[in-house]
């Protein structure tokens, strides 16, 4: 963040932060490149989480009629 808050050069930032000067730059390439596929991701592991969700009440639900079912078998 700090290369792309263009706080120091590049340099400094080796320094400060112990990284070859060349990880800096991909680093901060790869993030501009790939910044609105982070935002597009948020959209879609949202989308993701509540059908993941879902499918978990579903088993959820399965596994209690299983239960209810092998209970009333049991206590016969």
């Amino acid at each position: 963040m700090a290369a792309l808050k263009n706080e120091a050069t590049v340099s400094e930032l080796t320094i400060r932060f112990g990284v070859h000067p060349t990880m800096i730059t991909k680093w901060k390439q790869a993030l501009v490149e790939g910044a609105a596929e982070l935002f597009d991701k948020g959209q879609k592991s949202h989308q993701d989480q509540e059908a993941q969700i879902d499918e978990l009440y579903r088993q959820i639900g399965m596994i209690e009629v299983e239960g209810d079912f092998l209970a009333k078998k049991l206590s016969l």
